[in-house]
């Protein structure tokens, strides 16, 4: 990412095509669901294919073949075979093809490893992990973290709008539909990173609804949760503890920070924002650099988002505020 001189402005650099079908395509499969996804999508294509050829060919007989040709091509019982009989027949087989393997990515034979409530907002992604019982243990945003080789159990809700739930390497689409909850089972097959995406339009800024799937070795997962369930850690120097309290003043009304008076709930919680990948549903990657571009200019960035720009402070509370945050790891 290259720096503007203007403190307030972020410039993004865009990712070259092979880095994003590394990371966000349902034709590079990281589970055995997505590749059943793949598996349907393929003998979609090549069946459409060979089904469009036929036709092709057969327009091509009936406009320039022979005169016998054409006879033929006009007879009532080749109106019925391939004009009735063959798309039934094909488009059955292709249902029931599609539907067990469905049926083989709905099916749950083991409990999963991991609960995961996961909320559209309007537009970013609230992310919250359950204990047994059902239970919050902590709460994140736009960050999904899972353990590989083990199922994991995501619950789908919405309050505003409809969304839709999309990790291409992992799964087939799922709707979140205010009101009513969807579950989805997912298991990577490796470590690494996926980009997930909002696949429903929801307003303005759908296209930047996005958010990060790592998938993490079981006894990093562990770690994770253990380290995400501690509250935040106090400021080390004053130049921290000066950002703290800007953060209290002007964010704690929305935000969360455990461990200190921040306890707002209209936006994401941000107790442990320094280890995310992103901000802003995915938009920037995250730095100090773009922490502080985004509190200034988050309208400029994403408009019609729910966060205000807060350009009244001055450089020094900015980098201030932007470092504190860094911090909360």
């Amino acid at each position: 990412m290259s720096r503007s001189r203007h403190p307030y402005s972020v410039l993004l650099t865009v990712l070259p095509l092979p880095v994003w079908a590394d990371v966000q395509s349902a034709l590079n499969p990281g589970s055995e669901d997505a590749r059943r996804v793949v598996d349907i999508s393929w003998m979609l294509f090549v069946g459409a294919t060979v089904i469009f050829l036929l036709v092709m060919l057969m327009l091509v007989l009936a406009l320039y073949g022979p005169p016998r040709m054409r006879g033929l091509l006009g007879r009532r019982s080749l109106i019925i075979g391939a004009g009735i009989v063959f798309p039934v027949a094909v488009l059955s087989a292709l249902l029931i093809y599609t539907l067990s393997a469905a049926s083989l990515m709905a099916r749950a034979d083991t409990p999963p490893a991991a609960r995961i409530e996961v909320t559209g907002e309007m537009w970013w992604w609230r992310v919250r992990y359950l204990d047994n019982d059902g239970q919050p243990m902590f709460e994140t945003a736009n960050d999904i973290r899972i353990p590989v080789g083990q199922p994991v159990e995501l619950v789908l809700k919405s309050d505003n709008v409809i969304h839709s739930f999309w990790v291409p390497n992992l799964a087939g689409k799922l709707d979140m539909v205010p009101g009513h909850v969807n579950r989805l089972r997912v298991q990577a097959d490796e470590p690494g990173r996926f980009r997930g995406q909002c696949a429903e339009y929801c307003g303005a800024q759908h296209a930047k609804m996005m958010f990060d799937v790592q998938a993490l070795a079981p006894d990093d997962f562990q770690a994770w949760l253990a380290s995400q369930r501690e509250p935040a850690r106090a400021p080390a120097d004053d130049r921290l503890e000066a950002g703290k309290q800007y953060f209290l003043q002007a964010c704690a009304q929305c935000h969360a920070i455990r461990g200190t008076e921040a306890v707002g709930t209209l936006g994401p919680d941000l107790t442990h924002i320094g280890t995310r990948l992103s901000l802003a549903a995915g938009v920037l990657p995250n730095n100090v650099g773009t922490l502080a571009g985004w509190i200034a200019g988050s309208q400029h960035i994403k408009p019609g988002n729910q966060m205000p720009s807060f350009n009244q402070f001055s450089g020094e509370g900015l980098r201030a505020i932007a470092h504190y945050m860094e911090s909360l790891k």
